[in-house]
């Protein structure tokens, strides 16, 4: 059954890739430029599976990059040809006329897209737990999927703008890394991550991706020598003040249950962080103050957000359940495409504030 989903899979998207093959091959046919259709038709099919070529050897590296970029072609192209099609049907504007705007339009959104990635921006959210304890800032962030496109220079600008909120925690909820933890290492990001400075320390879980990539032991290592503390389903006292649990994602069908990890001191603040949030009754009725998750990336390029929205019962921000705040991030990266279109690259500073 598996194999026939995929073969079904294999050829829609094939599909689709000729669907938009064909329309850009009609424009250029339009505008004379049209030119060699073995290589043209090569090419595109090749930088369509690019993604998943390139991941075969390091070599092939460029087809990766490439490759993601199509992701954002192929969405938002499918897209524009369908109504690009149906005017050209019914009116009588030409082939280049159209496609000329098609082209142009996709070249902008490109444009945007690329600047929303990269120009994080800082989010502010206040809380106020029903326990004693001294005020506290923590900065959150989440999914950087530090590797070939989201890399060193953007981490940088999530050190810088962290280190500007002087934090007393900083909590990163998964997908750090996109799927091998080897890009990070090799790349020297860890001394990088070293810059990050917290009161309570720095403070992490893996996400869907890290285990994706099968080298969790590797993944806390790395993380470990850049002062980052994974939590993988461990519960700790963080300076007599407040209890930090880390869950390791749903990817783990072993992980333990959340009640496995409730500490016996229930006067004292309860965080924790759960890269995907599929379930906030759970942490809700047992007590947490403080949830926070990442993995939805707010759907990342419009209109995706609505099949997150549906999906989880909080996708995207912040939202009191119960006695309990859940905060959900878009992220500070990106996954495929380093694009964002109705969503910005982004880390939370949020100011906990205690009644009693």
């Amino acid at each position: 059954m598996r194999i026939l989903f995929g073969i079904l899979a294999i050829a829609i998207y094939s599909g689709i890739t000729f669907y938009l093959g064909w329309n850009l091959r009609a424009w250029l046919l339009s505008i004379q430029q049209f030119r060699w259709p073995i290589v043209y038709w090569t090419f595109l099919f090749l930088i369509s599976y690019g993604y998943f070529i390139g991941k075969l050897h390091p070599l092939l590296t460029p087809l990766t990059v490439l490759g993601s970029y199509w992701m954002f072609f192929l969405q938002y192209g499918l897209f524009l040809c369908i109504i690009a099609n149906l005017i050209i049907k019914f009116s009588p504007l030409s082939t280049k006329m159209v496609g000329t705007g098609v082209v142009g339009l996709l070249v902008i959104l490109l444009i945007a897209g690329t600047y929303f990635a990269y120009s994080p921006v800082v989010r502010n959210a206040t809380i106020e737990i029903n326990k004693s304890g001294e005020d506290m800032r923590i900065v959150m962030a989440s999914d950087f999927h530090l590797g070939l496109l989201s890399g060193t220079g953007h981490l940088e600008k999530f050190v810088k703008l962290s280190n500007e909120q002087k934090p007393d925690l900083v909590l990163l909820p998964g997908d750090l890394v996109d799927d091998s933890p080897q890009r990070f290492i090799n790349k020297g990001m860890g001394e990088v991550m070293k810059n990050l400075q917290a009161t309570y320390g720095v403070y992490g879980v893996p996400g869907n991706h890290e285990y994706y990539g099968n080298e969790i032991p590797e993944f806390k290592q790395a993380m470990t020598e850049s002062n980052v503390r994974i939590l993988m389903d461990e519960t700790i006292l963080v300076d007599n003040r407040f209890y930090l649990t880390g869950r390791e994602d749903l990817t783990n069908k072993n992980r333990l249950a959340l009640n496995e990890l409730q500490p016996e001191n229930q006067e004292l603040p309860w965080f924790v962080m759960n890269h995907t949030p599929m379930d906030l009754d759970e942490p809700a009725n047992l007590g947490v103050d403080f949830h926070v998750s990442g993995h939805t990336h707010r759907g990342q390029m419009w209109p995706n957000h609505f099949i997150t929205e549906r999906i989880f019962e909080l996708d995207y921000g912040h939202r009191q359940k119960e006695q309990m705040h859940a905060l959900v991030s878009s992220g500070f990266g990106f996954w495929g495409p380093p694009t964002r279109i109705g969503s910005q690259s982004e880390l939370w500073v949020i100011d906990v504030k205690f009644n009693e």
